[in-house]
């Protein structure tokens, strides 16, 4: 089970980008990476490809690995690690800090 789910917040721990948060938007379990908006942006040079296309410097967020993400607690507002808890035969995250379900 993956720590990180879409549609959490998440603040960085590592990298060029450490210290800022935001929302997950997709998650590749396989690779372990998850796509975070407004984090890890890299410039694209994009060509046009057919008439009528535009070429241009393109801004677009980067895969980042889960192990730099850190979730943040719904409850207590501040970056957590996950426990895993089985309740009414279903598995429920918790918060390491409150112990309240995120």
């Amino acid at each position: 089970m993956m720590h990180i789910k879409k549609n959490d917040k998440v603040k960085v721990i590592a990298g060029k980008d450490k210290g800022k948060e935001g929302t997950v938007v997709q998650v590749l379990p396989e690779t372990e990476k998850v796509l975070v908006k407004g984090i890890g942006i890299m410039t694209r040079h994009a060509k046009a490809k057919r008439q009528g296309d535009v070429a241009g410097i393109r801004k677009e967020e980067a895969l980042i690995n889960t192990s730099n993400v850190m979730p943040i607690c719904t409850a207590c507002k501040l970056p957590t690690r996950i426990n895993v808890k089985v309740l009414d035969n279903k598995r429920a995250r918790l918060c390491n800090r409150c112990k309240e379900i995120i």
